[in-house]
């Protein structure tokens, strides 16, 4: 589950789109680039067991970003 979900504009100006993100998964801090064709970066050593792990957080992620950025 992730938790303690952060996020915040790349940029100054709101209108070029690009985020940095953060949480917590199962105790490990993950952080990444959410780019905005929904792409995402990942700039931290990746906690997750298996690929099936990582693509269900990054559904998570982008439902996340979804409701918090385009709602």
């Amino acid at each position: 589950m992730i938790q303690h979900f952060q996020y915040k504009p790349m940029y100054e100006n709101r209108d070029l789109p690009g985020w940095t993100f953060s949480f917590l998964w199962n105790g490990h801090r993950v952080s990444g680039i959410y780019h905005k064709a929904g792409e995402i970066e990942w700039t931290s050593v990746l906690p997750f067991s298996d690929q099936e792990s990582e693509e269900k957080v990054k559904q998570m992620l982008h439902e996340l970003m979804l409701y918090h950025v385009y709602d």
